[in-house]
């Protein structure tokens, strides 16, 4: 679904996805990604491919989505402050998924790139 999107990269270790946009120093900016779960205090994180982090507009839409159901979406401390929301893609169907990616993507596309995709 993704990669479907205009100027989409997908990460070199295949856990995550970007728009080509010139900010920044990679050229890029990712707007969805696997959470990397924090499993043993002290230890590196580990990434949990079942769940998926997006970014979102803001903290309004990322409260919006927590209270919506806590079984589809959540957060931990590490995202306080944090404009993504963590979600559970056994609990989402096909069609939010891609709603939930088209709207990550359009928080980090360049604006020119969104108007013209018609997106």
């Amino acid at each position: 679904m993704a990669l479907s999107l205009p100027e989409t990269v997908e990460a070199e270790d295949h856990l995550g996805f970007a728009v080509r946009n010139k900010a920044g120093r990679s050229g890029t900016k990712q707007f969805a990604w696997a959470w990397n779960e924090r499993v043993t205090p002290g230890r590196p994180r580990v990434p949990r491919p079942d769940v998926l982090a997006v970014r979102v507009a803001g903290q309004a839409e990322k409260e919006m989505l927590l209270a919506a159901d806590a079984g589809k979406f959540f957060t931990e401390p590490h995202y306080n402050g944090f404009p993504a929301v963590l979600v559970r893609l056994a609990a989402v169907g096909e069609d939010e998924l891609r709603e939930l990616i088209i709207d990550a993507w359009r928080c980090q596309a360049p604006r020119h790139l969104v108007r013209d995709s018609g997106l």
